[in-house]
């Protein structure tokens, strides 16, 4: 059967606008109602992750400081704590989501975080509040890995971007929503029942995720290879799901085998998208900044800034990610090329943070207003190098998970303690070193998204070699490959590709090689 990707007929301008509007009605059918149950649940769960995310800060300059006593750098080891437990999960909950049905274990664990979240409303000290951080962040780290990776089990290379980047605009949204909650927290619910409003935040957000956690039980697909016929999904849907990954060479999950782990860290794919990641995760501390500013300049006896306000100004920085992570999956899926909006967006924020770093705190307050909100333009680009992780390592689902929860893992090792040395809180909100190593870090992040890209290009030209050198009838032949800078022969599997031009094949989802285990 002729893959859809091979249609030489010119794109109709409204699939750029959204992509199954030039599919056939089964396929576009079974996109609409997937997008719907997926997409629904993962963003609205994201939005309640990020929201609790956000609330940590928000209540700390909201009256938890001051009710138990926080002083220092102690709002970055409760972060810490929290940042722990998140990278701990990971990688064993992302490489047993390959065996233990998506729909079970993530709204499973999703129902244990909104619990441990209430819990935090009872904390009567730092000790406390640190170890249930710990556990909370234990329970979310199964989720945004393992959503990204079940989002690479579904979709194409140009429909993965725009679905991924919709996923993660989840993440700011949250903390939108986050400063207008506090704000009705502090100013309606303050001494409610004798809790103070920065208590309330946890128990609304507690209270919120239960939902959509049952929600999750409901609508939430498991993989193309074991999502069993059901109401949502008929047995026919499901086979175009499957035959959609058959067509684009990404693979379903296959027994764990030593050659196969060991096969995880024997090509590329891992020292430049691990890397890649890390740095887009830290590439935008000064971003928080912001309200320790605002807070700044309130004086004893002067107040400035309520707050309500110090936590609601800040909001413009989620709203610029929103829009821009939202521009850049479009022009990424349009283009079929996930590096050019990580160039763009890097430039951007490297030259805000040396902006920041070179002007005074209280001169030309405006532009440094306007500076802070642009710290949020490097913010969406998870989604991308994460679909970028999924379509590059899609002929191994086992790897393909491993890489996606690698990248989310280490980013947050690193998170654990470069803030604190590079934003301690007691140099907020000058923060000069961090600023400039923040523009460090978006530099070297643009570097190793440029080696992702060199290097996928190397190993499409290879496969256009293996092409021109192999008959057709022979294209399914297993042959043997010597990978660049590999002393081991790995066994290659040329899969038959459309004779479409460059033009019209994704950059991103070549097909042309597939690594057998």
């Amino acid at each position: 059967m002729p893959s859809y990707s091979s249609n030489k007929q010119p794109r109709p301008w409204t699939s750029y606008i959204w992509d199954t509007w030039d599919k056939p009605a089964a396929e576009r059918r079974f996109l609409l109602k997937l997008d719907a149950c997926l997409l629904t649940y993962a963003a609205l769960s994201y939005f309640s992750k990020y929201l609790d995310q956000q609330n940590i800060t928000n209540a700390y300059v909201s009256g938890m400081q001051e009710d138990l006593g926080l002083h220092g750098n102690q709002l970055n080891y409760i972060t810490t704590a929290w940042t722990c437990g998140y990278v701990i999960g990971q990688i064993p909950s992302n490489m047993l989501i390959t065996r233990i049905r998506p729909s079970i274990w993530i709204p499973a664990m999703e129902v244990l975080w909104s619990m441990l979240t209430m819990v935090l409303a009872s904390a009567k000290n730092f000790e406390t509040l640190v170890a249930v951080r710990f556990l909370v962040g234990l329970a979310e780290s199964t989720f945004y890995p393992a959503i990204q990776y079940v989002i690479g089990s579904w979709y194409k290379g140009d429909e993965l971007g725009k679905r991924a980047c919709i996923f993660h605009t989840a993440s700011a949204l949250g903390p939108m929503f986050s400063g207008f909650l506090q704000t009705g927290a502090y100013n309606g619910l303050n001494g409610v029942y004798g809790l103070a409003g920065w208590k309330w935040l946890f128990i609304i957000d507690g209270i919120i995720t239960v939902p959509i956690a049952l929600l999750g039980f409901l609508i939430m697909p498991d993989l193309p290879s074991n999502t069993q016929p059901s109401i949502l999904y008929s047995k026919e849907q499901i086979d175009i799901g499957k035959r959609r990954m058959a067509e684009i060479g990404r693979k379903p999950p296959a027994p764990f085998t030593r050659k196969k782990i060991l096969g995880f860290f024997t090509t590329w794919h891992i020292y430049t998208l691990v890397p890649l990641y890390i740095l887009f995760n830290n590439g935008n501390g000064p971003a928080n900044s912001m309200i320790f500013w605002l807070k700044s300049f309130n004086t004893p006896g002067h107040q400035v800034y309520t707050v309500g306000q110090i936590n609601t100004y800040p909001l413009g920085i989620q709203a610029v990610q929103v829009v821009t992570t939202l521009c850049y999956a479009w022009w990424s899926d349009i283009v079929r090329a996930r590096w050019p909006p990580m160039i763009f967006a890097g430039t951007w924020s490297m030259i805000t943070c040396i902006v920041l770093a070179a002007t005074p705190l209280y001169e030309h307050i405006t532009r440094r207003w306007i500076f802070y909100y642009f710290t949020g333009v490097a913010g969406g680009l998870s989604g991308l190098i994460l679909a970028w992780a999924n379509e590059l390592t899609g002929h191994d689902n086992e790897k393909r998970s491993f890489i996606v929860a690698s990248c989310n893992m280490w980013a947050y090792v690193m998170q654990a303690w470069l803030p604190i040395v590079i934003f301690p809180q007691v140099e907020q909100p000058r923060v000069f070193k961090g600023n400039v190593a923040t523009a460090c870090i978006n530099f070297a992040m643009m570097c190793f998204a440029m080696a992702t890209y060199f290097l996928s290009r190397r190993d499409d030209r290879k496969a256009r070699k293996l092409r021109a050198s192999t008959p057709a009838s022979e294209a399914s032949e297993e042959i043997v490959l010597e990978d660049e800078g590999e002393a081991d022969i790995k066994k290659a599997q040329v899969l038959q590709v459309d004779e479409a031009s460059d033009a019209d094949l994704p950059t991103l989802d070549r097909r042309h090689v597939a690594h057998v285990a």
